[in-house]
Protein backbone atom coordinates (compact mmCIF):
# COMPACT_ATOMS: atom_id res chain seq x y z
CA UNK A 1 0.00 0.00 0.00
CA UNK A 2 3.04 2.29 0.16
CA UNK A 3 3.98 1.98 -3.52
CA UNK A 4 4.34 5.40 -5.21
CA UNK A 5 1.54 6.61 -7.49
CA UNK A 6 1.89 9.52 -9.93
CA UNK A 7 -0.84 12.16 -9.46
CA UNK A 8 -1.74 14.23 -12.52
CA UNK A 9 -3.72 17.46 -12.67
CA UNK A 10 -6.92 17.62 -14.74
CA UNK A 11 -4.81 18.79 -17.72
CA UNK A 12 -2.42 15.80 -17.29
CA UNK A 13 0.33 17.92 -15.73
CA UNK A 14 2.33 15.95 -13.13
CA UNK A 15 1.58 17.32 -9.65
CA UNK A 16 2.84 14.92 -7.05
CA UNK A 17 3.72 11.39 -6.06
CA UNK A 18 1.62 9.83 -3.31
CA UNK A 19 1.14 6.41 -1.76
CA UNK A 20 -1.23 3.76 -3.10
CA UNK A 21 -3.39 4.18 0.00
CA UNK A 22 -3.83 7.91 -0.67
CA UNK A 23 -4.53 7.33 -4.37
CA UNK A 24 -7.21 4.73 -3.60
CA UNK A 25 -8.78 7.18 -1.14
CA UNK A 26 -8.88 9.87 -3.86
CA UNK A 27 -10.50 7.41 -6.27
CA UNK A 28 -13.09 6.22 -3.73
CA UNK A 29 -14.21 9.79 -2.97
CA UNK A 30 -14.49 10.64 -6.68
CA UNK A 31 -11.67 13.19 -6.59
CA UNK A 32 -9.48 11.19 -8.97
CA UNK A 33 -9.84 8.68 -11.75
CA UNK A 34 -7.63 5.72 -12.52
CA UNK A 35 -5.50 6.20 -15.63
CA UNK A 36 -3.17 3.24 -15.40
CA UNK A 37 -3.08 0.17 -13.24
CA UNK A 38 -0.93 -2.85 -13.78
CA UNK A 39 0.10 -3.74 -10.29
CA UNK A 40 -2.65 -6.23 -9.57
CA UNK A 41 -5.62 -5.65 -7.31
CA UNK A 42 -6.39 -4.68 -3.73
CA UNK A 43 -8.78 -7.15 -2.15
CA UNK A 44 -11.21 -6.29 0.64
CA UNK A 45 -13.75 -8.50 2.36
CA UNK A 46 -16.53 -7.53 -0.07
CA UNK A 47 -14.80 -6.45 -3.30
CA UNK A 48 -11.54 -5.83 -5.13
CA UNK A 49 -10.10 -2.65 -6.63
CA UNK A 50 -7.34 -2.15 -9.21
CA UNK A 51 -4.03 -1.00 -7.71
CA UNK A 52 -3.21 2.34 -9.39
CA UNK A 53 0.06 3.44 -10.90
CA UNK A 54 -1.18 6.78 -12.30
CA UNK A 55 -4.28 8.74 -11.25
CA UNK A 56 -5.71 11.97 -12.66
CA UNK A 57 -7.56 14.51 -10.54
CA UNK A 58 -11.09 15.28 -11.70
CA UNK A 59 -10.64 19.00 -11.00
CA UNK A 60 -7.94 21.54 -11.85
CA UNK A 61 -5.48 22.51 -9.12
CA UNK A 62 -3.92 25.93 -9.66
CA UNK A 63 -0.51 26.16 -8.07
CA UNK A 64 2.49 28.43 -8.34
CA UNK A 65 5.38 27.39 -10.55
CA UNK A 66 7.47 24.91 -8.53
CA UNK A 67 11.08 25.63 -7.62
CA UNK A 68 13.83 23.24 -6.68
CA UNK A 69 14.78 23.62 -3.02
CA UNK A 70 18.37 24.68 -2.38
CA UNK A 71 20.13 21.81 -0.63
CA UNK A 72 23.47 20.06 -0.72
CA UNK A 73 21.99 17.03 -2.46
CA UNK A 74 20.33 19.16 -5.15
CA UNK A 75 23.58 21.05 -5.85
CA UNK A 76 25.38 17.72 -6.35
CA UNK A 77 22.53 16.54 -8.57
CA UNK A 78 22.59 19.74 -10.65
CA UNK A 79 26.37 19.38 -11.12
CA UNK A 80 25.99 15.63 -11.88
CA UNK A 81 28.26 14.69 -8.95
CA UNK A 82 31.30 16.15 -10.75
CA UNK A 83 33.81 18.64 -9.34
CA UNK A 84 33.23 21.92 -11.18
CA UNK A 85 36.94 22.83 -11.08
CA UNK A 86 38.84 19.68 -12.08
CA UNK A 87 36.01 17.58 -13.55
CA UNK A 88 36.53 14.44 -11.46
CA UNK A 89 33.54 12.34 -10.42
CA UNK A 90 33.71 11.63 -6.71
CA UNK A 91 31.54 10.34 -3.90
CA UNK A 92 33.17 12.68 -1.38
CA UNK A 93 32.28 16.07 -2.86
CA UNK A 94 31.99 19.30 -0.88
CA UNK A 95 30.14 22.54 -1.48
CA UNK A 96 32.17 25.59 -2.53
CA UNK A 97 31.07 29.22 -2.53
CA UNK A 98 32.32 30.78 -5.78
CA UNK A 99 32.45 34.18 -4.10
CA UNK A 100 33.50 33.39 -0.49
CA UNK A 101 30.98 34.20 2.25
CA UNK A 102 33.45 36.39 4.14
CA UNK A 103 33.73 38.58 1.04
CA UNK A 104 29.99 39.08 0.64
CA UNK A 105 29.10 35.91 -1.27
CA UNK A 106 25.59 34.66 -0.74
CA UNK A 107 24.20 31.19 -0.16
CA UNK A 108 22.33 30.96 -3.49
CA UNK A 109 22.19 28.67 -6.53
CA UNK A 110 24.36 31.09 -8.49
CA UNK A 111 27.15 31.06 -5.88
CA UNK A 112 27.34 27.37 -4.92
CA UNK A 113 29.09 24.57 -6.81
CA UNK A 114 30.20 21.01 -6.14
CA UNK A 115 33.95 20.66 -5.59
CA UNK A 116 36.28 17.84 -4.60
CA UNK A 117 38.05 18.39 -1.26
CA UNK A 118 41.41 18.99 -2.96
CA UNK A 119 40.06 21.76 -5.22
CA UNK A 120 38.08 23.31 -2.36
CA UNK A 121 41.26 23.50 -0.22
CA UNK A 122 43.30 24.83 -3.15
CA UNK A 123 40.78 27.60 -3.83
CA UNK A 124 40.42 28.46 -0.15
CA UNK A 125 38.91 31.87 0.59
CA UNK A 126 39.67 33.30 -2.84
CA UNK A 127 37.64 33.74 -6.00
CA UNK A 128 38.28 31.32 -8.89
CA UNK A 129 40.13 34.04 -10.81
CA UNK A 130 42.46 34.78 -7.87
CA UNK A 131 43.15 31.05 -7.44
CA UNK A 132 43.70 30.62 -11.21
CA UNK A 133 40.92 28.03 -11.37
CA UNK A 134 38.18 27.89 -13.98
CA UNK A 135 34.59 26.74 -13.46
CA UNK A 136 33.34 24.05 -15.85
CA UNK A 137 30.01 25.89 -16.21
CA UNK A 138 28.34 28.91 -14.69
CA UNK A 139 26.15 27.84 -11.74
CA UNK A 140 22.44 28.57 -11.98
CA UNK A 141 19.15 27.40 -10.50
CA UNK A 142 17.85 24.25 -12.23
CA UNK A 143 14.48 24.39 -13.93
CA UNK A 144 11.83 22.55 -11.92
CA UNK A 145 10.55 20.39 -14.76
CA UNK A 146 8.49 17.33 -13.98
CA UNK A 147 11.28 15.11 -15.27
CA UNK A 148 13.79 16.79 -12.93
CA UNK A 149 11.48 16.65 -9.90
CA UNK A 150 10.27 13.07 -10.34
CA UNK A 151 12.98 11.73 -12.67
CA UNK A 152 14.75 9.59 -10.10
CA UNK A 153 11.52 7.58 -9.70
CA UNK A 154 11.49 6.72 -13.43
CA UNK A 155 14.01 3.92 -12.90
CA UNK A 156 11.33 1.74 -11.29
CA UNK A 157 8.26 3.13 -13.10
CA UNK A 158 8.74 3.19 -16.88
CA UNK A 159 5.02 3.76 -17.45
CA UNK A 160 5.35 7.29 -16.02
CA UNK A 161 7.78 8.44 -18.73
CA UNK A 162 5.14 9.62 -21.22
CA UNK A 163 3.55 11.91 -18.61
CA UNK A 164 6.79 13.25 -17.12
CA UNK A 165 8.70 13.96 -20.33
CA UNK A 166 5.84 15.85 -21.94
CA UNK A 167 6.00 18.65 -19.36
Amino acid sequence: MNEPVLVLNANYEPLNVCTTKRAVGLMMTGKAELLLDGRGVIRTASSSYPRPSIVRLSYMVHRPYPRVKLSKREIFRRDKFVCQYCGTRSSSLTIDHVMPRHRGGSHTWENLVAACPACNRRKGGRTPQEAAMKLAKQPMEPKASAEYLFGRLLENHDEWATYLRGW
